[in-house]
């Protein structure tokens, strides 16, 4: 386990985050339940690679070097 990664690509991070979430809106009293943080883990993770895909088209298309 050597190789790094941002903090951003980790499922743990996420599963976290979305943890809190739902933490917090049982306080608010919405109640989730253990499937539906899953699906709501895989959800964000989706998202946030489309959001990250979508960053770097746009870095290379803004870009003002070439690669080399």
């Amino acid at each position: 386990m050597n190789d790094l990664k941002p903090w951003y690509v980790s499922r743990t991070i996420w599963a976290s985050i979305v943890s809190l979430v739902i933490g917090a809106m049982g306080v608010l009293g919405m109640a989730v339940d253990g499937a539906d943080q899953s699906m709501l883990t895989d959800a964000t993770m989706q998202a946030v690679v489309a959001v990250a895909g979508a960053i770097a088209i746009w870095g290379r298309i803004t870009a003002r070097d070439r690669i080399g």
